[in-house]
């Protein structure tokens, strides 16, 4: 019997199958892969600029940030100047920050194109270095340094990162859109200010001026300034005057006597005051710089800029004036902004890299290779792990359907070697790193304090330049570990990526730019049967149980249900060939199914819903529900073994199929005939996986959600472990007379905290046995 199930017939059959053998002799070479890969850094942040230049375009963005939260302070917009225009969808992007009181939504906004002299651009990356090194660092002793090689570096026309981050100008200081009194505020010089300032109306029981470390400043502007006491080497943001507070007033500590605050300095510091008659500031201390990027910042943060000080001006050595605290607010938040946006133009030079030579037409959402490129190392609110489970299911049928077309008289057995040398992770590491895809890859927390300032050479962050494939050049800023498993997971979770946005066509395309070359085509099934289906097994009561569908070549339906111990020369082929491709099929539409089901569903709960519904207890117990093991056409030793697992199968809950409730095990004979039911159904049906899943999801139902989901004891082990930090042991096992034991130990600060050995017909099942009571011990059930 032929059975042609092509949407597409490849006109020749043994030049695929050529290609294939050569595509799987590739994939089982291997090499030692170096755990020590480059960090990418996007050539649009990159770009030397010499003093010489008599002006330079920028294209500039405002960062509009929206508290949702109730704050005393305001949220400033901050400008964005770049040498190099932003792609479209990076321009306009909307993300949240995670801040301890609420969130901060962030809007890119494009706003104008200015020219900048050569002075105007040292200005502000003055400014721009300036402002972050006291927000970083809390201090300013090193300061003076660091902008002395802004200007080296700046001479010898250094790639380093450079763009520019600006204060934004209110409404009534437009048209420019930049703060330009602002900006030039780190050139404060007192002889200016008392200059222009001396006329200014002062406050209340106060004169014009306040005498400072740096001489006499006019009151307007020591009151949105930053100053640095060195008496106590702290930086402080003066947000007024206190009216009613000079060095005479009293000091009233809990406890303690009463004295004036020109005796307090006297005592505690050794300080006379010498204007003890002038007001007063009112101080806040610097903000925290902090990865506002990290989920799950579930309360508001306690830090000491919440709490005013006191400072006479005598001991204020003015840094910027003037520089509002809401400006220095709102720029504590940038770092986290541009690591957010340092990340979005890497996955938009993955996407150019992948598409650049795409005649398909093939989109992405840049946001999405973003998420494919991010592990949950990064502690984010979006990483890779439901992608790459959509992506792994893809991965898994396009290469099975592949297999099974090309090599249609090898065996499930060889069918699996030849699938694992395509699919396993020290393949998927290599089809990346020929790639260069590790350098892209996001695998580690974001950490402020390495974050480069840009313009900031004194750091030695110098760059190194590298070409990609499409001719593009991009940067590498050092080197760091990662784990070949690590390359692997963002192959499958770019898989995904593309499948979940541009279909099965955007899926296959990037499959074989990186190097996995399977497609799509259809090419005919070949068998030769003998006999009559229906003279050896109930067709129409199978199809009933199938949801009614109807078999066009019922000789399907025969090999599906048939074991290889059972044998006839009527029936050419056992059910194994149909259950590789079928295992490959229902994973996928299963993981689909989910994937579209529930969109809103955090990264990783997709994993955990796929495993109980993907797993050979879960097809077991379907087949015993729905009473297929009385069609298998098998010696009767197996239906022994068939019947142990349903006179097991009476003591379980009818109720769930997911499989991991049971304490006992199946026969894997159950579990294959679901899949061979599915592989029968997607060959005959003319390789269509809609039919597959509406034929096989009534014997499945019901299927998880996310409130039904059980977790899977091994994995809840393995997570209670991590949270209570326990050791686990190395199990010991091994299998004697059929019978497989299993040890677990677990030990906490040295001392072994419990041990259970737990007996089975299998090994999985003797180890979800021991970690089950582990759980129920430990949680007192």
């Amino acid at each position: 019997m032929e059975i042609d199930g092509t949407q597409q017939q490849s006109a020749a059959p043994l030049l695929v199958e050529e290609a294939t053998q050569e595509f799987v002799a590739m994939c089982a070479e291997s090499e030692p892969y170096d755990d020590e890969q480059p960090s990418y850094v996007p050539a649009e942040l990159v770009k030397p600029w010499c003093s010489n230049d008599a002006s330079a375009l920028y294209h500039c963005y405002l960062i509009q940030m929206k508290p949702n939260f109730c704050y005393d302070i305001p949220v400033n917009d901050i400008v964005l100047g770049m040498r190099s225009e932003l792609d479209c969808d990076i321009a306009n992007m909307t993300f949240d920050l995670e801040v301890g009181r609420g969130t901060i939504t962030v809007n890119f906004k494009k706003a104008a194109e200015i020219h900048l002299s050569s002075e105007q651009v040292l200005q502000c990356r003055r400014f721009q270095i300036t402002i972050f090194r006291i927000l970083l660092d809390h201090e300013l002793p090193n300061l003076g340094k660091v902008l002395e090689r802004l200007c080296l570096g700046q001479n010898l026309g250094i790639e380093s990162i450079d763009y520019l981050l600006l204060p934004a100008a209110r409404m009534h200081q437009r048209p420019s859109i930049i703060d330009w009194e602002c900006v030039t505020s780190v050139s404060f010089r007192c002889e200016e200010n008392s200059e222009y300032h001396v006329d200014c109306s002062p406050p209340k029981n106060c004169s014009g001026v306040l005498h400072t470390k740096n001489g006499m400043v006019c009151t307007c502007r020591i009151q949105n300034s930053l100053v640095y006491t060195p008496h106590t080497g702290l930086l402080y943001c003066i947000t007024g005057l206190l009216h009613d507070l000079n060095g005479n007033s009293l000091l009233r500590p809990r406890g303690r006597r009463a004295r004036s605050y020109k005796t307090h300095y006297e005592e505690k510091h050794g300080i006379k005051l010498r204007f003890d008659q002038q007001l007063w500031l009112k101080g806040k201390h610097i903000f925290k710089v902090q990865n506002y990027l990290k989920s799950c910042r579930l309360h508001a943060e306690r830090d000491s800029c919440h709490t005013s000080v006191e400072l006479p001006p005598e001991l204020c050595s003015i840094v910027m004036s003037p520089l509002s605290v809401s400006n220095l607010y709102s720029f504590s938040f940038v770092p986290s902004i541009m690591h957010r946006l340092e990340s979005l133009l890497l996955a938009v030079n993955l996407k150019r890299m992948v598409l650049d030579r795409c005649t398909e037409n093939v989109t992405i959402p840049t946001i999405k290779v973003l998420e494919a490129i991010t592990t949950k190392h990064c502690k984010e609110n979006l990483h890779l792990e439901s992608l790459e489970a959509l992506g792994d299911s893809f991965l898994k049928y396009a290469a099975s359907q592949q297999l099974f077309k090309t090599y249609q008289n090898d065996d499930e057995g060889d069918l699996t070697v030849k699938r694992e040398k395509i699919i396993s992770n020290d393949a998927l590491c290599k089809f990346g790193c020929d790639r260069k895809l590790p350098g892209f890859i996001r695998n580690e927390c974001f950490d402020p304090k390495s974050w480069i300032i840009p313009g900031d050479y004194s750091g030695g962050s110098f760059l190194n330049e590298e070409l990609l494939f499409n001719k593009r050049n991009i940067y590498i800023r050092g080197r760091r570990k990662v784990k070949s498993k690590r390359v692997a997971d963002v192959v499958e979770a770019l898989i995904g990526a593309f499948l979940s946005t541009g279909g099965e066509i955007a899926a296959i395309y990037f499959m074989n730019w990186v190097g996995i070359k399977v497609d799509l085509v259809h090419i005919p099934y070949e068998r030769h049967f003998q006999v009559q289906p229906e003279k050896l097994i109930d067709v129409r009561h199978l199809e009933s149980l199938l949801n009614n569908y109807s078999f066009r070549h019922p000789h399907l339906l025969l090999e599906a249900l048939t074991h290889r111990s059972y044998m006839l020369p009527q029936i050419p082929g056992c059910y194994e060939r149909l259950e590789f491709l079928g295992d490959a099929v229902l994973d996928y539409v299963i993981t689909v199914y989910l994937y579209n089901k529930y969109p809103g569903m955090s990264p990783g709960v997709l994993t955990d819903m796929r495993s109980a519904s993907v797993n050979n207890n879960c097809y077991a117990l379907s087949a015993v529900k729905h009473r297929l093991h009385e069609h298998i056409l098998a010696p009767d030793n197996v239906h022994s073994n068939i019947a142990n697992t349903v006179n097991n199968f009476e003591r379980l809950s009818m109720e769930s199929t997911f499989g991991w409730e049971s304490e006992t095990s199946f026969s894997e004979v159950l579990a294959d005939i679901i899949e061979s039911l599915a592989g029968a159904i997607f060959v005959d049906s003319e390789y269509d996986k809609n039919a597959v899943f509406q034929s096989i999801r009534p014997l499945l139902e019901p299927l998880v959600s996310p409130e039904t989901m059980p977790l899977n004891p091994v994995k809840e082990f393995h997570d209670y472990c991590q949270k209570m930090q326990y050791i686990m042991k190395k199990p010991v096992k091994s299998i004697q007379n059929g019978v497989a034991t299993r040890t677990i130990e677990v030990e906490a600060n040295g001392v072994v905290k419990y041990t259970y050995t737990s007996t089975a017909s299998n090994n999985d099942t003797a180890k979800r046995l021991a970690c089950k009571e582990f759980l129920r011990l430990s949680k007192g059930n």
